[in-house]
């Protein structure tokens, strides 16, 4: 199977762009699904729909979730897909296999003063001054655009340039969107850029280091700052606040953007831009907003609601 899955993983990065984290998943779960082929004697060459329905039941008595399962059996049935367009093998055992349903379940997110106390909390963090201002950036940014979290993370300096009223992001599968800069996302951007570049500037006259093509640089590997730096950070500040850290995530201020923006009246499609959803269904997740907008304006409104 080892030979299988790197012309798999190309064909997923030249024809989808799949970024490097859904590649890394594939790999992921195509790895766990093949050493349980390996524990019992069996290869992804060979396996047949029962091998894949056992492993299917095996992750399932395992305690995975439904999402979890039902991620792994997309892999295995677009792998199986891909094998057989490849002639590598003569069928494709994965076609009918029906897998556990995803429950969709509502995301978690955060009040108006929830998100004010966190950044306030930002504004006021302990440590130097550039660490606080690129945490109040990074923070007003995320909630100011519904960015995910490793889009926020990768953003390129030159898109910030020259204060922007809007921001070009390229999200999954190398679609790129507009997403607009409200003025407090503005005022934080050219607070941080101004103080990344002075020190990257102090940086140079020391003879360290070229000039990063990231807004956010670190001296790790990736050359910006990782999504699990962010999540660690986001927790810290979130004890700070006084709110939950359990509760807090990257994810928890992007479902509050959408959420904030649902409720004071913009349009779903809209919101769907905005986060970069290719199908306005996993937009709909967040369409309760709309129900308990919509049961409050005929309670308020409707001549039958109002006491006589």
């Amino acid at each position: 199977m080892s030979g299988w899955v790197g012309p798999f993983l190309e064909a997923l990065l030249a024809e989808r762009g799949a970024a490097a984290n859904t590649l890394a998943a594939y790999r992921r779960d195509l790895g766990h699904y093949a050493a349980w082929l390996r524990s019992r004697g069996g290869d992804a060459a060979t396996a047949g729909r029962p091998e894949i329905e056992g492993y299917l039941a095996a992750i399932e008595a395992e305690g995975m979730s439904p999402a979890t399962r039902a991620r792994r059996l997309s892999a295995i049935r677009q792998f199986y897909r891909f094998a057989l367009s490849e002639g590598w093998r003569a069928d494709d055992p994965a076609a009918r296999i029906r897998g556990a349903r995803p429950g969709r379940m509502l995301p978690g997110t955060l009040s108006v003063a929830e998100v004010d106390r966190l950044l306030g909390a930002a504004r006021q963090a302990p440590g130097a001054e550039t660490k606080r201002a690129r945490l109040t950036c990074l923070v007003e940014l995320l909630y100011a655009t519904g960015l995910r979290v490793s889009e926020l993370v990768s953003l390129p300096v030159n898109a910030v340039r020259g204060s922007p009223r809007m921001l070009l992001v390229t999200g999954k599968g190398g679609r790129e969107r507009m997403v607009p800069l409200s003025p407090p996302a503005r005022d934080v951007l050219a607070v941080w850029l101004k103080l990344r570049d002075a020190g990257e500037a102090e940086q140079q006259r020391q003879g360290r280091g070229r000039p990063s093509p990231w807004l956010f640089p670190s001296r790790g590997r990736q050359g910006h700052l990782t999504r699990v730096a962010f999540y660690q950070a986001l927790k810290e500040l979130a004890a700070r606040a006084g709110l939950d850290p359990e509760t807090i995530s990257p994810h928890t201020l992007r479902h509050a953007f959408a959420t904030h923006l649902l409720a004071n009246g913009a349009d779903l499609r809209v919101i769907q831009q905005l986060l970069g959803h290719a199908d306005v269904s996993t937009t709909e997740i967040y369409t309760h907003v709309l129900d308990e907008r919509l049961k409050a304006l005929v309670l308020e409104k409707h001549p039958l609601a109002r006491p006589i």
